[in-house]
This record gives C-alpha cells, structure tokens and sequence, in this order.
C-alpha cells in the first residue's frame, strides 16, 4: 500500500517516520523549496508526547531540554507569580530546537527503502487513485484552496516575535510566562546558558530591533544577558478547518488547526493527531483490510471536536489573563491565583496541557 505527502515540515517527516514502521511506501511531496528552520526557533512537547517519540517514532532523548517548572506573572506583578506548576520528579514538559528535529527525522527516512523524497514541480499534480491515502500538509498547495479553504477564524491582530537570549550559565529548567498589557511573553529553556523567547505582541505594525530588545530587558525575569539574538516574526490566527478530508485526501498538521502559541501546544495537537491516524491505520491493517477514505472519516469523526474544544481552551486563557490587564482588577487575578493554587484543579491545567482532550 502507498501514501503520499505533500510538504516536508516536522508534521510531515513525523508522520512519514511513522508509516514507515508499518511497511508502508510513502512518497514525500516537495511543493516548494524544502523547509530549512532557523535555528533560533523552538518549540515545546509535553511529556506525553516525549515519551511518545522516544518509544513509537525516534528517540530525541539528546536534543531536548527538560523544563521542571512553569512560573506565570502578569504586569501588575512581574516579581511575583500568579501561578506556579512544578514537578521536581520529572519534567513538565521539554523545549526542543527545530531544525535538530527535522535533521533527526531526515536522516532516518534516508535509510528506509520505504521512503521517497519528491520535488520536481510536476508533482504538484498529485493522481489520487495512485495513492490509497494522501496527507495534505503543504498550505501553498493547489489542495488547499480547491478543498481545504472552509475553516473557523480568529484574528488576533498580533504578531508573534520569536529569539534565543544567550546569559550566563544558571541551574536552567524553570519556563517563565508574562501576560504583559502588550501580549503574553515566554521565556523557555534550552540549555544552561540559553533560552528562547516568544512575544505574541498585539499589532500588527512590526517593531524595531532596539525595541524589542529593550522590552526583553524590561521583562527579564531573572537572566543575566550577553546577547539577544536575530528576532523573527509572524501573524497570529487561530483556525479551525471544517471539512477535514476530501475523498482519500486528509488535510493535516496546521492545516487542521492553528492556536495562539503562549502554551506551546501546536506541535503537541499535531503529535496526538498523529497517534490516532497511527492507531486508525493498525486496525485497519490488522484486519487485512486496504486503506481507503473511511480513514479519513473516522478520523474527523474521533478527532475534530475535540480539537476545537481544545484549541478554544487556549483562546479562553489567552482572553482570561488579556482581560485581566484591560480592567486592571485585583479581585479578577486574586481569583485566578486562588483557583491555580488549588491541588485539583491545577493537577487537572497540568494534564490538559500534558495530554489534550483524550480519544
């Protein structure tokens, strides 16, 4: 059996690294220029899906970088934080950098006679009926707008910056999240002497380099800086596709769904989604029976509600704490620290973000 992909971003090498372990042949479709990451940026995986990777995928044991504690503040308090979570025994969650990732996953397609890589512009053409599945991972893809344009939107009118701070070396694992009157601001570990940083800022007029920088140093929690590296930046949306397949073809990744980045929970949505595509595929194959179209309904049917109630409870967040500074009100982050505090309902933030909404 054959399954195409179209696009070669990490949701894409991911899965590919996935149906391989199952014998089946996957063509990887090139649409554009291949996706080179910056190596500035990063992104952060739950340990759920750590486990996950290291046990079904690719063990990543040696690029990613434990995060033990997650501390929140706001502007009224940038000293003292609103929320706490912490976990001496293990870590939280792991902040990863992009392109080690990706070189990762490359190289272990390289060596499977399963795999291949295409990239000659005629394929962006792509026969249905030469494939049993096709996952449709590339937004610059004709796909796209022929049958994946009906999608739920939010604009945030923000743009999201994102660096790396070098700084001295200091004990490393705690994750620190400001909800300034300008927008929600991490600083996220990834080694002794460096951390990432992203700053969802709410305009869309670009800033300046110096004033970015001088924003970092206002916030500084508690690094002592050496240098502040190249700043990127993009829009942000949330989305929401409405129609998940067409046919054989299963729109996926970001295509699926977009979410505000302050809980770094994109990647994370696009790992459960893969689980269950995985475990969709097992049981069909177990059975002997061929992979078609009923896959892709089953899995809009198991997944799709789930991940609008998810990604609607990272929307309420961010407009709970954007609300916060609007008003301005002690008796609004009296409450959120008193509701944090409680064991229950913070074991309970911790497992959401920890596993999703669970199949």
């Amino acid at each position: 059996m054959k399954v195409c992909i179209i696009g070669d971003g990490l949701v894409s090498l991911t899965l590919a690294n996935v149906l391989i372990k199952k014998d089946l042949f996957v063509d990887i479709l090139r649409t554009k220029k291949s996706i080179r990451y910056d190596k500035n940026r990063t992104l952060g995986i739950s340990k759920t899906n750590i486990d996950y990777l290291n046990s079904e995928i690719i063990n990543i044991k040696k690029i990613l970088w434990e995060i033990k504690k997650i501390k929140i503040f706001t502007e009224k308090d940038t000293k003292k934080e609103i929320l706490k979570f912490d976990n001496e025994k293990s870590q939280i969650f792991s902040i990863i950098r992009n392109y080690q990732l990706q070189k990762l996953l490359i190289n272990k397609l390289k060596n499977s006679k399963f795999i291949k890589f295409k990239s000659n512009l005629k394929n962006l053409y792509v026969n249905k009926n030469l494939y049993n599945l096709i996952i449709h991972c590339d937004p610059t893809h004709i796909f796209t707008k022929k049958f994946f344009s009906k999608k739920i939107e939010k604009n945030y009118y923000s743009l999201a910056y994102t660096t790396t701070i070098t700084h001295s070396k200091i004990i490393n694992n705690t994750a620190f999240q400001n909800f300034t009157k300008n927008g929600p601001l991490a600083f996220l570990p990834i080694s002794e002497s460096e951390t990432s940083v992203v700053y969802s800022f709410r305009s869309l007029k670009r800033k300046k380099t110096y004033e970015m920088n001088n924003l970092i140093k206002k916030y500084n929690p508690i690094y002592s800086i050496k240098r502040i590296n190249n700043w990127k930046s993009f829009e942000l949306r949330l989305t929401n596709l409405r129609n998940y397949y067409k046919d054989n073809i299963l729109a996926f990744g970001d295509l699926l769904h977009k979410i505000h980045p302050l809980a770094g929970q994109g990647f994370n949505m696009s790992l459960r989604d893969i689980k269950l595509l995985s475990n969709l595929i097992d049981e069909r194959m177990n059975l002997g029976l061929e992979l078609n179209s009923s896959i892709c309904q089953e899995f809009q049917k198991k997944i799709q509600d789930k991940n609008f109630i998810f990604s609607t409870g990272i929307d309420w967040i961010y407009e709970l704490f954007n609300l916060g500074n609007k008003i301005n009100s002690n008796y609004l982050n009296t409450s959120i620290k008193l509701i944090g505090n409680n064991k229950i309902i913070n074991k309970f933030i911790k497992k959401f973000a920890d596993r999703g909404i669970e199949f």
